[in-house]
């Protein structure tokens, strides 16, 4: 069972290792590049800070988002800011949704998501814990997926192999970490069974679309390719 008091803590400690990271950039650093394409660290930073406020959403039971487009605009609006602003922000989104789950609540009822995606309230503390932690690695200010705790990792993993379960375009695919854990995703796409193997954090990579999966020793086939997230 999902324990979302343990993952609102973890959600915390990722926020704060996160901005006591972004603290030692500059205000110019907010204009760089990021990881993820067509946006700069400081579009990282606001999706980061709207996306707290999307969730909050969601565990009240209103729409993530109004739209797309004022998703988009959003965080299109909010990227330029200074470092500061940003920072300030994005700490002020967590403390509301991290207050927002500490509320008494039924966290087995079912809540919806983006694209009508659903879920039990308690997975969304996860989710919220796998933004803070996949885009502190997206800024590319010296945090790797090497580095994410150990638990976020196979969770995430987990989450994902799930997610690619069966998908139409995903072959049969046996997912193996070096440590020896083991996973099965795919399985709706005719081939397979591929065997994929590699570190946890390079599995996670592939699956999570961060890294190409070049470092991964395939088995009976090619590696997949897998869908956008």
């Amino acid at each position: 069972m999902v324990d979302h008091a343990h993952d609102l803590v973890s959600v915390q400690e990722a926020t704060n290792r996160l901005l006591t990271a972004a603290a030692k950039l500059d205000n110019a650093s907010v204009a760089r590049p990021s990881r993820l394409p067509d946006w700069t660290v400081g579009h990282v930073l606001a999706h980061l800070a709207r996306n707290a406020d999307a969730l909050t959403n969601v565990l009240d039971g209103r729409p993530m988002y109004v739209s797309v487009d004022a998703r988009d605009a959003d965080i299109e609006r909010d990227a330029p800011r200074p470092l500061d602003a940003q920072l300030t922000d994005l700490r002020e989104s967590d403390a509301r949704f991290r207050a927002r789950g500490a509320e008494p609540a039924d966290w087995t009822r079912t809540v919806e998501l983006r694209n009508g995606v659903t879920d039990a309230a308690a997975a969304v503390p996860f989710r919220r814990w796998a933004e803070v932690e996949l885009h502190h690695v997206d800024l590319g200010i010296g945090y790797e997926l090497e580095d994410l705790p150990e638990e976020f990792t196979e969770r995430e993993i987990d989450f994902l192999a799930d997610r690619f379960g069966g998908h139409r375009d995903v072959p049969s695919t046996g997912l193996r970490t070096d440590g020896g854990r083991v996973w099965t995703t795919g399985g709706g796409a005719p081939g397979g069974p591929v065997g994929v193997e590699g570190s946890a954090a390079d599995l996670l990579g592939w699956l999570a679309g961060r890294r190409d999966g070049s470092a991964l020793t395939v088995r009976g086939g090619t590696l997949p390719t897998l869908p956008p997230l």
